[in-house]
């Protein structure tokens, strides 16, 4: 029966969401009822198969006698199916309040439930074949969300998503011909399934395709020089930004990555090769380079959206580093800052949503009328730089371990530059805090002029409008009640880390 539930939690999402369009809903509430039981319905299926630990695979269709589309639970597809059960369900609650008000919700309701299976589908991918599928249909399904507005931006933004995201797919495509050919089996299996004797002295090929393949899938995972779609993605809906930024499509392919380097290719056959430094060298520089971008920007979410390019190298970097240590690090910081990241980005929806505010320079006094938001967002903004107590400070301390660990010799790099990263995030995202809480603008009630001719000079325009500053308020309970459970989950991360942490040592271990 368990076996079966890894098709139910996969399916379920999509097939539910599929039906919201077309289910006769009187009332928004129904609506809201049936999209949020489908989700918790569904979260619960899938912890329920992390506590029972099946170990049979179920295949779902066979297209020849070895290729299957099939699903399997193991050590990694534990981390990702637990990370996006639980944040699925607080997402889409965010997402009733900030939707109330847009157009087309039944069908933006729809794709964000569909979405919700199918990153389920590549978590518990059993094959390459299993997980390059289903890594394909998360594009589909997520185009849609971000074109949701329609306006000149969001049909640029997605269609530079598209280009972006097919073009790494296809780069990803050729890593999966090669496994086939080259590989005992399509499966995950730890330490690799590439068979020395075919490869014979093909070893330069396969290495140039394992890059062509990290490349591809890091695509998804924002790295440079493939970063410029994640920031312009930002003009989604929030709830949407949310999940791309740090669950969904960006998680995805970083999880992509550990599942080629230490699954599929192996770290016996890359480690100390030419294709570890072409690796790392893009990750380290994209470390510091999202930061650098992040610092300049001056709109709220786009700042955020830079900041998750840099994070998300991060992951990279312990990916890239092939020793257990270095898949430690990496799966704390991919749970860590999902945390993080998706708490500030809800942060952020909540300040558009309440202010119609985007931009940083707007920000000057609202901590006093929204302090509930403004102090989840400044717990974030600690965590995420690296405050001790706090999840940011494990997964860096443990990314530089691994680091220092590593024979390596850009390995130091690496930590020098985290330290920076560590540096500039401090600066870009308490400077949003302190403007908030402490205005440097001394006529703080007359901030709404002073954002709007701040907007002309940026010759943008706001997708929503200012609200007066004596009317803003924090949202209700749908937006706030996410954020408090986040920030519970930061201070737990990070002054209890040890299961956690001995949960993904155990994953690690079994890579030989």
């Amino acid at each position: 029966m368990s076996v079966i539930i890894l098709a139910v939690v996969v399916l379920l999402p999509i097939v539910g969401g599929a039906l919201i369009p077309v289910l006769p809903f009187r009332k928004r509430t129904q609506m809201m009822v049936y999209t949020e039981g489908i989700v918790l319905l569904n979260s619960v299926l899938a912890l329920s198969v992390l506590l029972t630990r099946p170990e049979d695979a179920f295949v779902l269709f066979r297209f020849t006698s070895n290729l299957t589309l099939s699903f399997k639970l193991d050590g990694l597809g534990t981390v990702f199916v637990g990370l996006i059960s639980i944040l699925w369900p607080l997402a889409t609650l965010y997402a009733f309040e900030y939707m109330k008000h847009e157009e087309h919700e039944k069908f933006f309701f729809m794709f964000y439930t569909m979405t919700f299976g199918i990153t389920m589908g590549i978590a518990l991918a059993e094959d390459i074949v299993t997980m390059y599928c289903f890594y394909e249909m998360l594009t589909l399904v997520t185009v849609p969300l971000v074109l949701h507005t329609l306006t000149r931006e969001a049909v640029l933004a997605g269609r530079n998503y598209l280009y972006y995201s097919l073009g790494g797919a296809a780069f990803a495509f050729i890593g999966v011909i090669f496994i086939l050919i080259y590989g005992t089996s399509p499966d995950f299996t730890a330490g690799g399934v590439l068979d020395l004797d075919k490869i014979g002295s093909r070893t330069n090929l396969l290495l140039l395709i394992y890059v062509f393949c990290f490349f591809g899938f890091s695509v998804k995972a924002a790295m440079f020089p493939f970063s410029g779609w994640l920031p312009q993605a930002g003009v989604a809906p929030t709830p949407v930004t949310a999940l791309l930024h740090a669950v969904a499509v960006v998680k995805a392919g970083a999880f992509a990555t550990m599942r080629i380097t230490y699954y599929s290719f192996g770290t016996e056959f890359l480690r100390g090769t030419w294709a570890q430094t072409v690796v790392l060298i893009p990750v380290i520089f994209t470390i510091v380079y999202g930061c650098s971008r992040a610092l300049k920007e001056t709109h709220l979410k786009r700042r955020l959206a830079w900041s998750t390019v840099s994070n998300l190298s991060y992951i990279l970097f312990g990916v890239a580093l092939m020793t257990p240590l270095g898949l430690t690090g990496a799966l704390t910081h991919m749970v860590c800052h999902a945390v993080i990241k998706i708490c500030s980005f809800f942060c952020a929806g909540a300040i558009i949503c309440q202010s119609g505010r985007e931009y940083i320079f707007q920000l000057d006094g609202l901590g006093r009328k929204m302090p509930k938001v403004f102090a989840v967002f400044t717990v974030s903004g600690l965590a995420l730089m690296g405050v001790p107590g706090l999840p940011g400070f494990i997964s860096k301390w443990n990314l530089v371990k691994a680091a220092l660990d590593s024979a390596h010799p850009l390995a130091i790099v690496g930590v020098a530059a985290l330290m920076i990263s560590a540096l500039l995030t401090a600066i870009y995202m308490l400077t949003i805090s302190v403007r908030a809480f402490v205005p440097s603008n001394a006529d703080r009630y007359a901030v709404t002029q002073t954002a709007e001719k701040g907007v002309k000079r940026s010759k943008k325009k706001a997708e929503r409008k200012i609200v007066p500053y004596d009317e803003v308020r924090d949202p209700g309970w749908m937006m706030i009640l996410p954020l408090c459970i986040f920030v519970i989950a930061m201070v737990c991360l990070g002054l209890h880390p040890q299961p956690l942490l001995a949960f993904f040592g155990s994953i690690a271990a079994e890579i030989h």
